[in-house]
């Protein structure tokens, strides 16, 4: 907790991931735009060319890691997708509230948080500048959450605290359950790509790019951890996908003492001497 919500180091690590984006998609907006300096969404009907074949961070349904297929984006308006928590804003209420009270995780004290944290809640570093600089590009901002959507009024809330603009549920604002009544993002992912052209998302888990990273998929042991080095996924971090430090907690606290520290790479100094 002292390194995310404390540290020099996390900002810059944040700062760095939004300017990233900021970066790959200027770029991509440019190689879209045609002679006259329209984006696909703004010219004529029919008229080529379209988003290019790679443009969209969006997975089609079906994909896999082996087979990581992109959605088409033909000529839809371009957005980013963002996780919400620890991703766009900083729960530093509810971690403080963690972190003097060492209580594990509890979803009714969670939903509480969502109801009435709304105004204790913090910008993650670059997240307003980037904000801005994609609406002035005319590129829309989608959050997609697990928050509940019970608590879309109050989450929307927490989002204009922060600063980071105002989000409409079901529009710009997605949520657990929305789409497809599931926690995995695949099938809200999919409801968003059919109205905009996604072409970058942001995430602190790895589900918060596809849903094959998930559980029940494959646990560290079993290879989870080398997935996102496989071949055709290790081009997509930082160009489409870009992904925030968190060690706090999710998916990425899950690997074991075996996993972390393999047989073979173990190193110790006893009064016997070095093995």
């Amino acid at each position: 907790m002292a390194y995310l919500y404390g540290s020099a180091e996390a900002d810059a690590l944040s700062e760095q991931a939004y300017n990233g984006m900021l970066g790959y998609v200027r770029a991509l907006l440019d190689r879209a735009r045609d002679a006259r300096g329209r984006l696909p969404h703004q010219r004529a009907a029919g008229t080529l060319p379209r988003w290019p074949v790679s443009a969209s961070a969006v997975l089609a349904a079906g994909s896999t890691a082996a087979v990581p297929q992109p959605t088409s984006c033909g000529t839809l308006p371009p957005a980013v997708v963002l996780d919400m928590d620890e991703t766009t804003v900083l729960n530093l209420g509810y971690e403080y509230n963690d972190a003097q009270t060492g209580q594990a995780y509890d979803a009714k004290r969670w939903d509480a948080w969502e109801r009435g944290g709304a105004d204790k809640v913090v910008a993650v570093p670059g997240a307003v500048a980037a904000f801005r600089q994609l609406h002035a590009a005319g590129v829309a901002v989608v959050i997609n959450t697990n928050r509940s959507a019970a608590n879309a009024a109050d989450t929307a809330r927490a989002l204009a605290d922060a600063g980071l603009g105002t989000f409409e549920h079901g529009k710009t604002l997605w949520l657990k359950g929305d789409a497809d009544g599931k926690s995995g993002k695949d099938g809200r992912r999919q409801a968003i790509a059919e109205r905009y052209c996604v072409v970058a998302q942001m995430g602190d888990q790895l589900g918060d790019f596809a849903d094959f990273f998930n559980p029940p998929g494959p646990a560290p042991a079993s290879g989870r951890r080398l997935l996102p080095s496989t071949s055709r996924l290790v081009a997509r971090w930082g160009a489409g996908w870009f992904i925030l430090p968190n060690p706090v907690y999710g998916t990425g606290l899950g690997s074991g003492w075996d996993d972390t520290f393999p047989a073979e790479r173990r190193w110790s100094q006893t009064p016997e001497g070095v093995r």
